[in-house]
């Protein structure tokens, strides 16, 4: 399965994630939703949080350049809100899945969505 088979049928497809993207460690985009611009700044930033989530508990992650409040994260999971919409960043070992909820979508529906594509990537070793 190719990385967009992944953003586009494994997540978005659900219903439960309204925009996705996949990174890798390097910043570079693999696959992304149409209409979802993740900047190369916004995934380092990103990317670099999950080994250190100081600097986004204190200023935040932004995503299309807007600011997301980080609600919690450590070195595999990390759950931002901006009002009723928010991102669920999920680390693999390879890349970082990145699923953005809107309004009409419940945070923990799309967490439960990004984290069970994040560990079946982790098991199949990516």
């Amino acid at each position: 399965m190719s990385w967009q088979s992944y953003v586009d049928t494994n997540l978005v497809a659900t219903g439960k994630v309204s925009k996705a993207s996949i990174v890798g460690f390097d910043a570079s985009t693999w696959a992304t939703s149409a209409g979802f611009t993740v900047t190369k700044a916004e995934s380092e930033a990103l990317v670099k949080a999950f080994a250190n989530s100081g600097d986004a508990f204190a200023s935040g992650l932004y995503i299309e350049g807007k600011k997301f409040v980080v609600l919690n994260a450590d070195d595999k999971l990390i759950r931002a809100r901006q009002g009723a919409t928010g991102i669920i960043c999920a680390k693999t070992n390879g890349c970082v899945l990145i699923g953005y909820y809107n309004e009409n979508v419940q945070a923990g529906d799309c967490s439960v969505i990004v984290e069970n594509l994040a560990e079946y990537l982790r098991g199949v070793g990516y």
